[in-house]
């Protein structure tokens, strides 16, 4: 069973991410060992590496590989990065990120799927991952700065507590745009006190709930 998913998992790397253009040897290669179906929820195990986002409870989804695999390349994580993950969901772009960075924090809003993370990391032995649960339009300041964050779930701006804890020289990676409707993955450089914006693709993300992103109750849906 095992070698089959990881045949599965191989095959995802080529037609979904590869066959895309995306050829950044070190996501390639993260993609390539996180085993995805251990991040979903077990009833749709064998959907894990399909070309599409998935449920995984409490209205949250695991993101579709492809757009976890450019996001990724976008923060241009490397060993000396220390990683602001809000939004860890499942866990499974955490394992991604853990792959390249030297350490990752990430903050979950669910308590159910903040644990289910942890545990699904602490057994595939990452080490240099920490699971907070809080609001993560509020950043992690006890953590900061950090030198990349990614945002997870759509926000209608970069919102300002992560620009804030973002280091100089930072990268902030997130869907931008309004609930319910499509997003563009929007990339975010420190320069000092200023914010060179990068437009890259259209997306569709979950609403970031919180103090700094949209209300409770505001989204005209959850998706």
């Amino acid at each position: 069973m095992e070698h089959a998913q990881t045949e599965r998992r191989h095959l995802m790397v080529v037609e979904q991410i590869e066959s895309r253009g995306l050829h950044d040897g070190d996501v390639v290669a993260a993609m390539r060992t996180v085993p995805r179906h251990l991040f979903v929820p077990k009833e749709i195990e064998d959907q894990a590496y399909e070309d599409g986002a998935l449920p995984i409870g409490h209205g949250q989804t695991i993101s579709q590989p492809y757009i976890v695999a450019l996001m990724t390349s976008l923060l241009q994580v490397n060993v000396r990065s220390s990683v602001l993950e809000v939004g860890s969901g499942s866990g499974y772009q955490t394992a991604i990120l853990a792959e390249l960075a030297g350490q990752v924090y990430t903050i979950e809003r669910v308590p159910e799927l903040a644990e289910g993370a942890r545990q699904v990391l602490d057994k595939l032995g990452y080490h240099n991952v920490t699971v907070v649960v809080g609001d993560g339009s509020l950043g992690l300041p006890e953590h900061a700065p950090y030198d990349r964050i990614m945002v997870t779930a759509a926000a209608p701006e970069a919102p300002p507590p992560l620009l804030e804890q973002l280091a100089a020289g930072g990268i902030l990676v997130a869907p931008i745009g309004p609930a319910g409707r499509d997003q563009v993955l929007t990339s975010f450089t420190r320069a000092g006190d200023t914010f060179r914006q990068e437009r890259s693709v259209p997306c569709r993300f979950v609403p970031l709930l919180g103090e700094r992103g949209f209300r409770f109750g505001e989204p005209p849906e959850r998706l």
